[in-house]
């Protein structure tokens, strides 16, 4: 779980700011999938839904993001294999 001040949860929550760093961006997803469950309930089926929706999204995540600039990098700094 992510641990941030009660003045940070405040501003996040509020959406005055978005997250500065990964304990902050963590609140927030945590926040978002508590959100989820408790308007879903506590079953199989809203886990089953956070898991595969969080899956889903670090997948896309690195396609569209992550390959890249590691494909530009490749070019830029020469490859290791």
């Amino acid at each position: 779980m992510p641990y941030v001040t009660q003045n940070t949860r405040i501003l996040l929550d509020a959406r005055v700011r978005g997250p500065h760093n990964a304990g902050e961006l963590n609140y927030q997803i945590t926040t978002l999938l508590k959100r989820y469950m408790e308007i879903n309930g506590e079953g199989y089926q809203s886990i089953n839904d956070i898991v595969g929706a969080l899956e889903g999204a670090k997948l896309e995540f690195y396609r569209r993001v992550a390959a890249p600039y590691e494909d530009r990098k490749i070019k830029e700094n020469g490859d290791v294999y």
